[in-house]
C-alpha cells in the first residue's frame, strides 16, 4: 500500500510541475510586420500629416487608417492613458487646444 501512495504522490508532483513549465522558444520568429493576433503594426510616419491639425474623429480615423493601425487615440496633456506597448495602437498627442503636436504607435 505505501509504494501506491508514493508511486501516486510521484506521478501528481510530475502533472503539476509539467503544468507550470513554459514552453520552448524552437519555433522560428514570426514576420516582425504581423504580431500574434495578425494585426499589422502601427506606421507614425504616415500618420504626420496630421502634426498641427485640430484633433476630431474624422482625422484620428483617417491618421489609423493611413498608419495600418488597428486601434487609434487621441491623447490630451492630462489624459491617463495604460502603459502596455500595443504595436497595433496609433496615438495622437495633443496640446490643450487640441492641436496634435505628436504621433507615435504604442
Amino acid at each position: 500500500m505505501p509504494w501506491k501512495l508514493a508511486s501516486f504522490g510521484t506521478l501528481l508532483a510530475a502533472l503539476v510541475l509539467t503544468g507550470c513549465s513554459t514552453p520552448g522558444t524552437s519555433e522560428p520568429a514570426k514576420d516582425t510586420a504581423v504580431t500574434d493576433a495578425g494585426h499589422s503594426r502601427c506606421e507614425a510616419k504616415a500618420a504626420e500629416f496630421a502634426i498641427g491639425q485640430k484633433a476630431s474623429p474624422q482625422l484620428l480615423e483617417q491618421a489609423r487608417s493611413r498608419a495600418g493601425a488597428q486601434n487609434a487615440r487621441i491623447l490630451k496633456p492630462d489624459d491617463m492613458v495604460t502603459l502596455e506597448y500595443r504595436s497595433d495602437r496609433l496615438n495622437l498627442n495633443t496640446d490643450d487646444n487640441l492641436v496634435i503636436n505628436r504621433v507615435n504607435c504604442g
